[in-house]
């Protein structure tokens, strides 16, 4: 699936950017918190989307059946 190797991509881009935010020492807290926030957000949609792809291609569903997505998630 391209899907998974464009959302690995966009969560290794995300990563880059909370570790440049980390690492700029002329960024004070607050201002760090509030830049992360955001990306952070961005980060958890993109991890849950990833594991219910990786999900569907694992356990594909039947033709004209429900993907049972809801199933298996623990949240």
């Amino acid at each position: 699936m391209k899907a998974i190797e464009h959302i690995n991509n966009a969560l290794k881009d995300l990563d880059d950017e909370v570790q440049n935010i980390l690492i700029d020492w002329s960024i004070n807290l607050t201002e760090k918190d509030n830049l992360m926030l955001p990306l952070l957000q961005q980060k958890r949609v993109l991890t849950q989307t990833l594991e219910d792809l990786t999900y569907l291609k694992e356990h594909p569903p039947a033709p004209n059946q429900a993907c049972g997505i809801s199933k298996y998630r623990e949240d």
